[in-house]
């Protein structure tokens, strides 16, 4: 089977490397306003977003609610207790900055696009996995900050859950809530220019990833990432994907799922949204921290979980093909 690079994962890949010998045009001093155009493109992506949400599919959505518990639960509370587990055998400074970005990663709600692309690959339940993935991303508004702040505040002075809710209320919840007011009126547009508006989804994103890594890059926060660090975090995305692939998998199967039910749970539950991540760092961590460090598992694990559920995707869709 031919293997395609995820074209969005070398954009990810080309932009760190610009923003490494090209830090400047990100750091504080750039006369370039990158947040304020991070902040506004943040907005506009959200109020896209909620031109998209049906209401109709919703209220349908909501009668398989088992299915929608399993996948909830899967992404906001058994995956970051999973990394809690390890928080005791935190020592030191460099060592807690990692955990802290795992249980970040953790922690984050489900990604939309590639969730609901993967599972009609996949030939799932595609109204749940459209509900499940657009359900995700409102609940993470208030569980990922509530998830965070348990440690944040530890450590970040000016860290007020206040200010963080009224920031993601404003860049987030209101123009969610906006653009699903005016989806009768405007949701037309967004099917026809789909493409146009998941190429400034993505555009966005890159600006806040640019951004993160040139002042990571200027401060020289990797001087304190080696090799075994990586090979930490490689093996901790991994492990992490692969636990709850066959922990959502089994609960499915006891809960006596149909195939295509077990699929949407597999394939929601473990993933992570990139999207909401380098826009909750933006507003959750101070101007301390080194955001870029905080992305760096986040970003591995979107490429890993794109790579593997593609294939396993494309293998359901053959078998299914054959049946």
């Amino acid at each position: 089977m031919k293997l395609k690079i995820d074209n969005f994962i070398l954009a990810i890949i080309m932009v760190i490397i610009i923003a490494y010998f090209f830090p400047y045009w990100g750091s504080k001093a750039s006369p370039i306003p990158l947040s304020q155009i991070a902040s506004i493109g943040v907005s506009l992506i959200f109020f896209f977003y909620g031109l998209k949400l049906n209401p109709e599919k919703l209220k349908n959505g909501l009668k398989n609610w088992k299915l929608h518990i399993l996948v909830q639960l899967s992404t906001f509370l058994v995956f970051p207790i999973i990394v809690l587990l390890f928080y005791p055998f935190i020592n030191t400074e460099e060592s807690h900055n990692l955990w802290l970005s795992l249980f970040f990663l953790a922690a984050l709600p489900s990604t939309v696009s590639s969730s609901v692309v993967m599972v009609s690959i996949a030939k799932g339940n595609i109204p749940a996995a459209i509900f499940n993935a657009s359900i995700s991303g409102l609940i993470g508004v208030v569980i990922t900050p509530l998830w965070m702040g348990l440690f944040l505040t530890q450590d970040a002075s000016g860290f007020s859950l206040g200010d963080i809710y009224i920031k993601l209320f404003t860049e987030i919840l209101l123009p969610v809530v906006l653009g699903f007011a005016l989806q009768k009126f405007l949701g037309k547009y967004v099917q026809k220019y789909q493409k146009q508006l998941a190429l400034f989804d993505k555009s966005i994103i890159l600006v806040i990833i640019y951004k993160s890594f040139s002042e990571s890059f200027e401060e020289n926060v990797f001087s304190s990432v080696q090799l075994k660090d990586l090979l930490l975090i490689m093996v901790a995305i991994t492990f992490l994907f692969y636990t709850m692939y066959y922990l959502t998998g089994y609960l499915a199967k006891k809960l006596k799922f149909n195939q295509e039910d077990s699929i949407t749970a597999q394939f929601c539950g473990t993933k992570k949204s990139l999207v909401h991540g380098t826009v909750f760092s933006k507003i959750l961590f101070p101007a301390t921290y080194p955001v870029g460090l905080i992305l760096l598992p986040l970003m591995l694990f979107h490429a890993l979980q794109i790579f593997i559920i593609s294939i396993v995707a494309s293998k359901l869709a053959k078998r299914k093909d054959k049946e």
